[in-house]
């Protein structure tokens, strides 16, 4: 395939007549591919490069999201293989096998694909794959699914001593255990928080036990191991929680921490009894990454300003609302971080605990000797508190003293599930509150869900299609800007077509090619105003209170994304994913 891929980048005018001579000269002396050479050279970023030699060889070109690839799949290849024919197993359904091959001209990496499939029995399709995608599915490789190799084959040889090795007691602050069970779930760890996965899911199927991360609130399968090592790791996380190793027919519930790379981690496990056995879900509570500024919140503008100026009130309650994992709780901690002071007395009733404030007096509710929220927020007021957290509102019990302490002089911060801040009215009257009763103790509510932020090291301002022109348009028409003159720059901006842009991330080694980042939450903040009052007063009907609070200059969540996307924190297709999410 020489000289087509400088052929292609001369007649795409990527490149000079006499830079297609220089090359073309420099590339007769080299040893190296011609794609080596070019991107040795600098001359062509390797995306478009590849983009090129995908039209070329009519093979499609596939971005690979080396966390998507299951461990099983990885080593499907011979590593010897993958190496020496720049080649990789990215993934198998029912006999097929997808491969990702750097140079799928190379006769002898064909004929060595072609070998291995008929020694395997396996059918396979090619795809064509960057150097750098490569690069990192190799590294993927080598990383994780060498280190469980090495404990599964220490476990061969120790399986006498297998109980000794579940129920050594570790050291604080040590991941330098050598026996293999140990090992294997610090492995597991390590790799949760090395990759800022948010929780990790161990799960039994019927020929094999899948370790799952979230990683920015999707779901990818990281590992796959044999049956044997379930229980021998169920055991061992069982004795770091404290929880019983011999019970394996309920739900049981515990934590531990560990010091992992110089940071003090938490770790709340839940286990679950299924078909094939117990299930076991660990929740990662970095502190590095749970406990932050609003700032660091996506919380910013006239919302932050909202909140900052409410959070001046002695008292009243603050209630952030939205769907399971959509941050509620740390948004909950970023305000306790800002009203902590020596000269007040924060006392917070949770369910669980999920990061120590020091100066906060912080209690954990015990369900089963029946201490609940609302046992504890009784005794909670015999504390002297100047402002009290209860970790959710669930029953009308807790709804009537929450209020009630809000009433008395009290700063209340809590949660409650609904799907939009307008929708904790009618959820409170559910509940039984009178509706006289909310604009009086009610001062702020924040509803929010969270976003994928684009990769900031690969991410590019591009025109949009008319398609997607024409949709953001519609959306931008939407937004209050008589209301708000916080957003007439943005109105100026967008005049003309030709200053509509928007973002997209090809992805990188930095995101694992996946375009995406960390997330960053989508806010709607109402505040309670005389007019807001009135309608709840009289008639407190959702369509009401919103068109009221949008009268009022609230944006919703939607058009939060909007400035997100314009701005380029993220994607059209990421807010519309999350707007329409079904809690």
């Amino acid at each position: 395939m020489t000289l087509k891929l400088l052929q292609e980048l001369l007649a795409g005018g990527f490149i000079s007549e006499k830079e297609f001579e220089e090359l073309k000269k420099g590339l007769g002396k080299s040893l190296k591919r011609e794609e080596e050479f070019l991107l040795e050279r600098q001359k062509i970023d390797e995306q478009v490069l590849f983009e090129l030699k995908s039209r070329v060889m009519g093979i499609p070109l596939k971005k690979v999201k080396t966390e998507e690839i299951p461990s099983e799949v990885l080593e499907l290849l011979p590593e010897e293989a993958s190496i020496n024919y720049r080649m990789a197993a990215i993934n198998k359904y029912d006999n097929v096998v997808e491969v990702g091959m750097v140079y799928p001209e190379d006769i002898e990496a064909q004929n060595a694909l072609r070998f291995w499939g008929r020694q395997q029995n396996l059918s396979y399709k090619i795809y064509l794959i960057t150097l750098t995608n490569l690069e990192e599915i190799l590294r993927q490789r080598k990383s994780i699914a060498l280190e469980t190799r090495k404990v599964l084959e220490a476990l061969e040889k120790e399986k006498g001593e297998l109980f000794d090795t579940l129920t050594q007691k570790m050291p604080t602050g040590t991941i330098e255990e050598e026996a293999p069970i140990i090992k294997m779930v610090l492995v597991i760890l390590k790799h949760a928080i090395e990759g800022n996965a948010s929780d990790i899911h161990i799960e039994p199927r019927k020929d094999k036990l899948t370790v799952r991360f979230r990683l920015n609130g999707i779901l990818y399968p990281s590992l796959f191991l044999p049956l044997k090592v379930h229980s021998p790791i169920v055991t061992r996380i069982k004795i770091l929680s404290g929880l019983r190793i011999d019970e394996t027919r309920i739900p049981q519930d515990g934590r531990f921490s560990m010091t992992i790379n110089n940071t003090e981690i938490d770790f709340r496990v839940a286990t679950f009894p299924t078909l094939y056995g117990e299930k076991v879900e660990i929740r990662v509570l970095n502190p590095l990454t749970g406990l932050k500024p609003f700032e660091e919140l996506g919380l910013k503008g006239r919302n932050l300003e909202i909140v900052k100026e409410t959070l001046k009130a002695p008292h009243g309650l603050i209630l952030s609302t939205g769907p399971t994992g959509s941050g509620k709780t740390t948004t909950q901690y970023a305000i306790l971080q800002m009203l902590n002071k020596d000269s007040v007395n924060i006392v917070t009733i949770e369910d669980p605990i999920e990061y120590s404030i020091p100066g906060v007096n912080q209690s954990q509710i015990k369900p089963e000797i029946g201490y609940t929220f609302a046992t504890g927020l009784r005794q909670i007021l015999r504390q002297d508190p100047n402002i009290i957290m209860i970790g959710e509102i669930r029953d009308e019990e807790t709804a009537s003293l929450v209020v009630n302490a809000a009433l008395t002089g009290h700063l209340v911060l809590s949660t409650l599930h609904t799907h939009s801040s307008v929708g904790v009215i009618p959820r409170l009257m559910d509940l039984g509150v009178k509706g006289f009763l909310i604009p009086s103790t009610l001062r702020l509510v924040i509803s929010q869900k969270l976003v994928r932020v684009l990769c900031p090291y690969c991410k590019v301002r591009i025109k949009p299609s008319p398609k997607t022109r024409q949709e953001l348009l519609n959306k931008i028409k939407s937004l209050p800007f008589s209301l708000r003159p916080d957003l007439r720059e943005i109105k100026e901006k967008l005049n003309t077509e030709e200053s509509l842009f928007v973002y997209k991330s090809n992805g990188c080694e930095k995101c694992n090619f996946s375009g995406y980042s960390g997330r960053t939450g989508l806010f709607e903040v109402l505040f309670m105003t005389d007019q807001l009052a009135k309608i709840i007063q009289e008639n407190p009907l959702e369509s009401l209170i919103l068109k009221t609070a949008q009268q009022q200059g609230m944006l919703t969540m939607e058009q939060e994304g909007v400035l997100k996307v314009l701005e380029g924190e993220t994607s059209l297709e990421e807010i519309a994913r999350v707007v329409e999410e079904k809690e």
